[in-house]
């Protein structure tokens, strides 16, 4: 009669226990629902701008190489080229500080020999011989005065230059620019939200997010003026056309509505 007692105590309070348990979960499924009400509707668009501006920086690269029987004949003939070069540019008004070494590179030549096979194989091959060393220097060229760049392509090669490339035509500062063009893009943003709620039938009430697209900016223009052993004594300067740069803004803008 004992146990009876204790097991009808027992199954009371977990029943009790069951019923607390069920209405906390009740609580905060309700609780839950609520702020899933109460949480702002939102609309996200995005905005695009673009503004156009002419090229006022023109840069290219070149090499000047040197082969001599010791490395000492070729590093002074390599810079005995790079120092005319760079007296070349001076004059014609590049400053110092656009003037920059990419790569400097002194590296052995050997002369391996040949190798005759028969039909019993092939001899063994013999030590490769030395035969001298040669010298590359590469160097970048920074010209603010953008409408010379086709007389200094065509006056270096004539210096000793043995590969001219990678013109391209950039901006220097680009700050303002890239302003202008994020002005444009949230206007655009904010015209196309606008119409969406219009659209939509509710009404904006305040901006919710801003992000924007990082990867935009300047598109550099790029003119290929590859040269190499070419006489560039003999050649007209070409003709460079700069044509204009595109400074893009992406950005996206969440507002919340009612």
């Amino acid at each position: 009669m004992f146990q009876d007692a204790y097991m009808r105590k027992i199954v009371a309070l977990v029943g009790i226990a069951g019923i607390i348990a069920l209405g906390a979960y009740t609580y905060a499924t309700v609780k839950g629902t609520d702020y899933m009400d109460n949480l702002p509707v939102t609309v996200s668009v995005t905005g695009e701008g673009e503004v156009f501006a002419k090229p006022d920086i023109a840069t290219f690269s070149f090499t000047v190489s040197a082969k001599e029987v010791e490395a000492s004949a070729a590093q002074s003939k390599s810079a005995d080229a790079v120092n005319a070069i760079i007296a070349f540019l001076a004059e014609k008004g590049v400053e110092e500080r656009d003037v920059k070494t990419q790569g400097y590179n002194l590296n052995p030549q050997y002369e391996y020999p040949e190798v005759r096979c028969t039909q019993w194989g092939c001899p063994p091959a013999g030590e490769p011989k030395l035969t001298g060393y040669e010298v590359a220097q590469t160097i970048e060229v920074k010209v603010r005065k953008t409408d010379t760049a086709g007389e200094l392509i065509a006056g270096i090669g004539g210096l000793g230059a043995t590969n001219v490339s990678g013109l391209s035509f950039t901006i220097d500062d680009e700050s303002a620019l890239k302003a202008e063009a994020r002005e444009e893009a949230i206007a655009d943003a904010k015209a196309k939200a606008e119409k969406l709620a219009e659209g939509l039938g509710v009404r904006i009430v305040r901006m919710n997010s801003f992000w924007e697209d990082e990867n935009g900016g300047a598109y550099p223009m790029y003119y290929g003026a590859e040269a190499k052993n070419m006489a560039f004594d003999t050649m007209a300067a070409p003709s460079v056309p700069m044509g204009e740069n595109t400074i893009t803004s992406r950005v996206t803008i969440t507002y919340e509505v009612k």
